[in-house]
């Protein structure tokens, strides 16, 4: 059979022949490939081709080739932007999850507990001051005037209610403004975000504090409402100098509660987060001020205020409150924190303390002492003082621990202990009334030695036979050496510790001189006995303690801190003559008030260190001090002078408008006997008058000797 075609009966019809010589075997193949089958490549080509007709083979196959590679080109872009996109988000997912793993678990967290804060409150229920880390007690949002929160919104998140914790249009928005203006103008962090930092986080500016800071904030998000996540940051943001929250801020630089703000206050008080070092009123008030017409600009543009609130806030500037005196009260509020463990446990909310300290009192005291101090401090090379107090029950009235709080914290009223000169002599001369004297008893003032030590009179001299009331008012050495030795000096230690001394005490013959120290506040207790009758007291100045909210914690019962009978009646009554003796012969004579019968003891210690007066009323007990902190020398400041003056100034103040109270004991001496300066009745008046003894010239080596001169070899 020969391949090829038949022609058959010339009609042209043409038949395959299969037996037609093979050219090339390898080229005879039946089998279809893929280009053979139906939507195969022939198929394409044959349709191609119909549309490339005409046109020249090497062309058609050019652009072939070019759109064929194009098309390529893009997709292998965009699938590499997707994969690109999907490896960034695992990159971005896995460092979250990373620093999500440094946070504490989820389902475990909590805001943390605001340090508790504790309001010392003043007799009256006004404030003396804030204790604690916070500087002021947390307040609820409903408390506040309305457009103290809007402040904070209208400067520092003006999308606060809308966004969800991350504001994207901020952040975008303070990008552009940063770029355009060439430098970080402004930064994009929510309240809600600046909350989780300062609830949770550090200060550091890394990247992974802000990642923590994004997932932080929308847990606050989701857990609280707006109006607690914006009542969380203004309890929690700091505001300067010590204060966190707004309560804390408003009282440390203006002076009142943040409920009581002007919209002035309130502008400066919400400027100040951004930058509180730099923008504090009272450090910097004209970057204070400029910044708070930035705030009250804002809330205006957002229709947050009126333009007439807008017109009266600019208008009348926020004036921040300048420190009243030396802040002496402070140092009461110092005492009430040393003390306050022993009425509560631990502290875990606020609490509110109620005191005794009357803030009239403390006032005069700080204003007596540092006006004297201001005064003649420098004169008499004298730089310190202390004052203390109280009502003879034991309630602390005033306290003032130094000249000015801001310059020293140390209460010198309360820890100091310094030698009280003369001022302890009473407790010689009670344990000798105890041991059968009286004020009548007659001791001769002459030298005196004991194992080499020979104490003199302040004068250097001697005034022969003396009644102790007058040898106690003039602060005669000799004889309360004398007595000190004849009563014994533990004798006298355990009268002074009975009455409330509990600074260690030694029992040596220059104990009777003051030489063992003690602090303001334990000798005033102690002459608190003299003045209430003869009952030891305990010295107090909490009253109650109360949760914010109300309810007690701890009540001072009535009568706790009584220690009962220290001193019998008739010892009273005769220790209470003899130290009103001071105010009408002695020491004290020109710390007389008017209409009152007053009692008392100055003191002056060894080459005139320290200087002291303690006096009473029938109803105010009260202690001056007055020296320096390093033991230098005054010059010649002695108890009755400048602390005497100090003493009487203050006072003055305590006991206006008051009717005058009789001393306990006050029979033996009587009315007639109060001193009324200038004024008829007062039998101390004139010289020689009842139970004054004329002062003898002095006189050295008196050859008499009673009893006890000779048993001891005075």
């Amino acid at each position: 059979m020969e391949s090829g075609i038949n022609v058959a009966n010339g009609r042209g019809r043409r038949e395959p022949v299969f037996d037609a010589p093979a050219v090339d075997a390898g080229e005879t193949d039946i089998r279809l490939s893929p280009e053979d089958r139906s939507g195969g490549r022939m198929a394409r080509r044959g349709a191609s081709g119909e549309r490339n007709a005409g046109k020249p083979p090497a062309r058609r196959k050019v652009k072939k080739a070019r759109r064929r590679g194009g098309r390529s080109l893009l997709s292998r872009l965009f699938y590499a932007g997707i994969v690109m996109c999907l490896w960034g988000v695992i990159a971005v997912g896995g460092v979250v999850a990373y620093y999500a793993a440094q946070l504490p678990p989820i389902d475990q967290l909590t805001v943390p507990k605001r340090p508790p804060n504790i309001a010392i409150m003043a007799s009256d229920g006004t404030l003396l001051a804030n204790r604690g880390e916070t500087g002021g007690r947390n307040v609820s949002i409903k408390e506040l005037p309305p457009y103290l929160p809007k402040a904070f919104v209208a400067i520092e998140d003006r999308r606060f209610y809308q966004h969800f914790g991350i504001d994207p249009i901020g952040i975008t928005r303070a990008m552009m403004r940063n770029v355009t203006g060439g430098g970080v103008a402004q930064g994009g962090s929510t309240l809600t975000q600046q909350l989780a930092k300062n609830l949770f986080l550090t200060h550091e500016r890394t990247a992974s504090r802000k990642i923590q800071e994004a997932i932080l904030s929308l847990w606050l998000e989701r857990n609280f409402t707006k109006d607690q996540i914006l009542e969380l940051y203004m309890n929690r943001v700091y505001f300067g100098a010590g204060a966190y929250g707004v309560e804390a801020a408003a009282q440390r630089y203006y002076g009142k509660s943040a409920r009581n703000l002007s919209l002035a206050e309130a502008a400066v008080l919400a400027g100040v987060v951004q930058s509180p070092s730099r923008l504090a009123p009272n450090r910097n008030p004209k970057a204070a001020q400029d910044r708070a017409e930035l705030v009250i600009a804002a809330m205006n543009e957002q229709g947050l205020i009126t333009p007439g609130m807008t017109k009266t806030a600019l208008g009348t500037p926020a004036e921040p409150t300048k420190p009243k005196g030396a802040g002496s009260a402070n140092y009461a509020a110092d005492y009430v924190m040393d003390v306050l463990d022993d009425f509560v446990g631990t502290i875990e909310s606020d609490i509110v303390v109620s005191t005794t300290i009357d803030p009239t009192m403390q006032a005069a005291g700080e204003r007596s002492l540092v006006d004297e101090l201001n005064a003649k401090g420098q004169k008499f090379n004298v730089s310190q003082g202390a004052l203390v107090a109280m009502q003879p029950d034991g309630a602390l009235r005033a306290l003032v621990g130094g000249r000015n709080y801001e310059t020293s914290q140390f209460n010198r009223a309360t820890v100091a202990r310094r030698q009280p000169g003369s001022s302890f002599k009473p407790f010689v001369y009670l344990t000798a009334i105890e041991q059968g004297l009286t004020p009548d008893t007659v001791r001769e003032d002459s030298p005196v030695r004991y194992k080499g030590w020979a104490p003199e009179n302040y004068d250097h001299g001697y005034r022969g036979p003396v009644q102790l009331r007058d040898a106690l008012a003039l602060s005669l050495n000799t004889i309360a050496v004398k007595l000190g030795l004849e009563v014994g000096p533990k004798a006298v230690v355990q009268t002074a510790q009975r009455l409330g001394i509990a600074s260690p005490l030694q029992a040596n013959p220059s104990l009777a001189l003051g030489t063992s120290e003690v602090t303001p506040l334990e000798l005033v207790s102690a002459y608190a006995a003299f003045a209430n009758g003869g009952t030891g007291v305990i010295p107090y100045v909490i009253t109650a303690v109360k949760t914010a909210d109300g309810k007690v914690i701890y009540q001072r019962p009535a009568g706790s801190g009584n220690l009962g009978r220290v001193i019998d009646p008739g010892s009273v009554a005769m220790m209470n003559e003899m130290m009103h003796n001071t105010f009408v012969i002695g020491t004290a004579k020109k710390a007389q008030i008017p209409g009152w019968a007053l009692a008392g003891k100055t003191g002056t210690t060894q080459d005139y260190k320290d200087a002291w007066f303690v006096g009473f009323s029938g109803n105010l007990v009260a202690g001056v001090w007055l020296g320096n902190d390093d033991g230098t020398l005054t010059k010649r400041v002695t108890g009755g002078n400048l602390p005497t003056e100090v003493w009487h100034n203050f006072m003055l103040a305590a006991l206006k408008g008051k009717p005058p109270v009789g001393l306990p004991g006050g029979e033996r001496f009587g009315p007639s006997d109060v001193p009324v300066a200038g004024g008829p009745g007062n039998n101390y008046a004139s010289a020689g008058g009842e139970g004054w003894v004329q002062p003898q010239p002095a006189r050295r080596g008196s050859p008499e000797k009673n009893f006890f001169e000779r048993l001891f070899g005075l």
